[in-house]
């Protein structure tokens, strides 16, 4: 039995091996991964009473990885050559590619957005004069996706990041944009977030109290918050506008709140003779940097360095003199380096991560929420978190291994159609996912956004800077900053009434479907080469990576025929419905 959360026992497995089953491979390749996952998943499926959907299409499957793994559809010419490559490796080849090769840079931009609104949220480094540089956070992340970084290496140092968070900045380092800006109120936020992120523990609510569904307690936030204290923004304003502030992370000494803390700097010192030598007799408890908290009874307690599983940095720091462990001075222990090392060892380190790539690939994880793991919070399939947590880490923390595994299984390449089968499957209603079929999902607004430029190539004549101007303006009609001291934010594409009128009236969807001047639809409309059959299927394929149905056939007859044959007009109309269904803005 291991032991993890905060010193709580972890149960076991509920889910053995059978007999007649193999046992786990030991090996850490991504195909040994993917077999594990069809292994663990089908048990469940038997388990459970429940039979899985059809393989999607090919179409299906070849959309829905495009737009999990560089963040949109693809276009025709790329579903095309997918669709007509007849080798039994195609999945396989095309999920390189995407990994890799060709579009290293479309992966690396995609998912160096993913973590920076992960890390810093959407809204985060938007507002003027904020600390937190957008473009440097993005800058750090987009570096280190192209050079596939070890996860491990990634949160070291977003971890122990010092330097100047602003690319125009001396020391720029990117990789402080994570802390910079949650260090104010003792650094609450850095707690919270550091332990949400690369331990997948909600412990916001437990810096006034104990939790009232789990085991984690107050003090053990206190502790955890401990290991920030010396870390600081130091921060300088504009001279020219006082509006714009620049920040540097660093470390630096911390000598504890409350009476007594700076005594080392006393003129009066006692010394005592041990051993032959001369010593400090007070020098354990002057070196001691504590913090203090308050309870709800109004009793005030106070905290030193102490792991989620209950290692101390004076356990740490025995062997070198126990009062070091609980010395805020950097000569003597840098706490924010110390407890970096504790979370890369801890068992919940590549729990969590796993956790998070499974659910980007099916809208679901292990847990629910992905944040809140622990014993209090079982996983719906405990093996196979156990199992690609271990393979995850001995591969190296390969993110791209990780994601080959998760995408080239069965469970992925399922359709997401409900079947009789399937129906008790439904995490919707509550039940623990099965993953017996595809979940539904709503596209983020920044996969729409990059899909309907894939779809129409509505910036083609647009520059540039321009270009990302027009997209940070389109992502900031949908992100809504609270405020709050939770940095909580409203940021999901919802499909509200405003955001479909965001979508059938913006300028994005009337760039997407205008008619003239050499824009994608003149093109379509303009090609000998199709007839006006094949030019709405064109455009459905660009959009749904399918041709029309037999009724939507018809309807698209009956629309060119009260359009008295004007096939640019209608085909305007048909791609301005098409971009505005349910059908393009969800990843099935």
């Amino acid at each position: 039995m291991t032991v993890g959360w905060l010193g709580v026992p972890r149960p076991a497995s509920s889910a053995g091996t059978s007999p007649g089953e193999t046992s786990p491979s030991n090996s850490t390749s991504p195909e040994a991964a993917t077999a594990e996952i069809d292994r663990l998943i089908a048990r469940a499926w038997q388990e459970n009473d429940v039979r899985p959907a059809s393989a999607a299409t090919d179409g299906e499957w070849c959309r829905r990885v495009y737009l999990d793994l560089i963040g949109r559809v693809p276009t025709v010419a790329e579903l095309d050559a997918f669709l007509d490559d007849r080798s039994p490796q195609r999945r396989t080849r095309l999920v390189d590619r995407l990994l890799g090769g060709d579009y290293a840079e479309e992966y690396a931009r995609s998912w160096a957005g993913i973590w920076t609104n992960l890390l810093i949220g959407r809204t985060g480094g938007t507002m003027r004069g904020a600390l937190t540089n957008r473009q440097g956070m993005v800058d750090y992340l987009q570096v280190a996706m192209l050079e596939n970084k070890p996860y491990d290496q990634l949160a070291r140092e977003l971890l122990t990041a010092t330097g100047d968070a602003r690319p125009d900045m001396p020391n720029f380092n990117g990789a402080v944009n994570f802390l910079i800006e949650k260090l104010d109120e003792d650094g609450v936020q850095a707690t919270a977030k550091t332990a949400e992120i690369f331990l997948g523990m909600g412990v916001q609510c437990t810096q006034c109290h104990d939790h009232p569904f789990n085991d984690y307690r107050q003090n053990q936030f206190w502790e955890l918050n401990a290991f920030f204290r010396q870390t600081r923004a130091r921060v300088r304003r504009d001279e020219d506008d006082p509006q714009q502030r620049y920040a540097t992370l660093v470390d630096d000494d911390f000598y504890g709140e409350g009476a007594g803390a700076g005594f080392d700097r006393r003129d009066n010192i006692v010394l005592e003779l041990r051993d032959g030598k001369l010593v400090d007799r007070d020098a354990e408890s002057l070196r001691a940097a504590p913090l203090f908290y308050e309870q709800k009874n109004g009793l005030v307690q106070v905290a030193f360095p102490v792991f989620i599983d209950g290692t101390a940095l004076v356990d740490v720091f025995a062997d070198r003199g126990a009062e070091l462990g609980n010395s805020g001075r950097l000569a003597d222990v840098n706490r924010r380096a110390e407890l970096t090392k504790l979370i890369l060892a801890a068992d919940e380190f590549p729990r969590a991560a796993v956790n998070r790539l499974w659910a980007h690939f099916f809208g679901y994880g292990f847990t629910k929420p992905i944040e809140d793991m622990g014993p209090h919070n079982v996983p719906s399939h405990p093996e196979l978190l156990d199992t690609l947590a271990a393979s995850f880490a001995a591969s190296g923390y390969d993110l791209k291994a990780m994601m080959r595994a998760i995408v080239l299984s069965r469970p992925y390449g399922l359709s997401s159609k409900m079947t009789a089968g399937s129906q008790n499957d439904d995490p919707q209603q509550g039940q623990a996912p099965l993953f017996a079929r595809f979940y539904l999902r709503q596209m983020t607004a920044e996969q729409l956004y990059d899909s309907l430029l894939a779809a129409t190539a509505a910036d083609a004549t647009v520059d540039e800077d321009a270009r990302e101007a027009m997209k940070q303006r389109w992502l900031a009609q949908f992100n809504t900053a609270f405020g709050n001291d939770e940095q909580a934010e409203a940021t999901t594409f919802n499909g509200s009434i405003p955001q479909a009128l965001t979508m059938m009236n913006g300028e994005l969807v009337a760039r997407a479907t205008r008619t003239g001047g050499g824009s994608f639809l003149a093109r379509v409309a303009a090609d000998p080469d199709l007839s006006s059959r094949e030019k709405i299927h064109y455009l459905y394929r660009a959009a749904l990576a399918r041709t029309p149905t037999g009724e939507e056939r018809q309807a698209c007859n009956a629309l060119l025929a009260a359009r008295d044959g004007n096939v640019p007009e209608t085909l305007a109309d048909i791609w301005w419905a098409v971009l505005n269904s349910n059908e393009f803005i969800l990843v099935h």
